[in-house]
């Protein structure tokens, strides 16, 4: 085999498919990157078998072939080689020749046939949208998914189409992050838990172009997503998801109309005075017209009061500060409503249009004065 291409080109393939690149295996060939030419395109592909990225990057190709070539040394390689044309030659034997200007590697591959190809998906069910809006509910999502494999469900995100609106939903067992986005057509109902790794790995490679779509392929066993000469195939995880809707309540006791900005950067600061690790809740007390934060911690305390508009009772509660943070963060609206029925339920931010819903669980707290 032999190509030749831009580094530019080279590398940003090689980077879009270490993605994935398992980090530990037993299966060496699976710390390659493949390199295939036969059907007439520079095709480089990455599979740990769970989550597969394949993208056709642009070069010439005097010579057909295949080579599997180890994933970080290759990615080193060509980080490091000045900004050139890049000659990839390889032998026989799997000897693989690496030339730009004056600098030459040389370096061991393996052979492509016994690299695990990415899975055959059929592509006759497909969801379209834009790659913006795909990045976007992904980064309002993903904070909330499980970070361990204590519930494998968890450490997902229910993607559910009904006719023309996408409902996706991550949840940990502290809050559930939920947003609906109208989509352009309508479509068969589909319900599917996709693999969190899969979905953050996609917002990386995503450009966020609202002008770029990105198609969905579903099967009962994978999803496929297809944009700017890349697939990423993926696993989905088995089994029935939470049954949400019947944690979401409209009942409230209290409602908080009030800045996001200023809810958030109130929150940020109380969280200057809690160490790593440290469990320190911040406590609201809502009042006719005001709210007031309270944080006690090892290191001192802060008290800081914002202006509110209030209907309903008075109340006293305390969440986790970083909760809170994660959901205002991913928030556009420039004024929040806050729903609450005690300090034991769990508190709603939400839209009238219920486009986003988030739910934190409050947590326990002694008050100190």
């Amino acid at each position: 085999m032999k190509i030749v291409c831009t580094k530019a080109s080279l590398l940003n393939g090689v980077q879009i498919v270490s993605k994935a690149v398992p980090n530990k295996t037993t299966m060496s060939i699976l710390e390659c990157i493949l390199v295939d030419t036969r059907t007439g395109v520079i095709k480089l592909t990455a599979n740990d078998m769970e989550l597969g990225i394949e993208t056709v990057i642009e070069g010439e190709i005097e010579e057909k072939g295949i080579i599997a070539l180890d994933a970080k040394i290759f990615l080193e390689i060509v980080r490091k080689l000045p900004d050139n044309d890049i000659t990839i030659e390889t032998d026989n034997s799997y000897k693989t020749t690496i030339t730009c200007e004056k600098a030459k590697f040389n370096i061991i591959g393996k052979s492509g046939e016994d690299f695990s190809f990415l899975p055959e998906i059929e592509k006759n069910d497909c969801v379209v949208l834009s790659q913006f809006t795909l990045k976007e509910v992904i980064r309002q999502t993903i904070f909330a998914i499980a970070d361990n494999d204590n519930n494998k469900l968890m450490t997902g995100e229910l993607f559910e189409i009904n006719d023309n609106t996408l409902k996706v939903v991550a949840l940990d067992g502290h809050r559930i992050s939920i947003r609906r986005i109208l989509l352009r057509n309508s479509y068969d109902y589909k319900k599917v838990v996709v693999p969190g790794k899969t979905l953050n790995e996609i917002s990386k490679i995503l450009s966020g172009d609202m002008d770029k779509d990105v198609s969905i392929y579903f099967t009962s066993k994978h999803i496929l997503f297809e944009f700017n000469n890349t697939i990423v195939v993926s696993r989905l995880i088995e089994g029935e998801y939470f049954r949400i809707e019947q944690m979401l309540s409209s009942d409230y006791e209290t409602r908080v109309k009030i800045n996001k900005k200023e809810l958030l950067d109130c929150i940020d600061r109380a969280t200057l005075l809690v160490k790593e690790g440290d469990k320190k809740p911040v406590i609201i007390s809502i009042m006719d017209g005001m709210m007031q934060l309270k944080m006690n911690s090892t290191v001192g305390s802060m008290d800081e009061e914002i202006d509110i508009d209030k209907e309903g009772k008075d109340l006293m509660i305390g969440f986790n500060p970083k909760f809170l943070i994660d959901s205002l963060r991913v928030i556009e609206d420039e004024e929040i409503n806050i729903y609450m029925v005690n300090p034991k339920a769990p508190c709603f931010i939400r839209n009238a249009e219920e486009t986003y819903i988030y739910v934190v669980l409050p947590v326990n707290f002694t008050t100190v004065n």
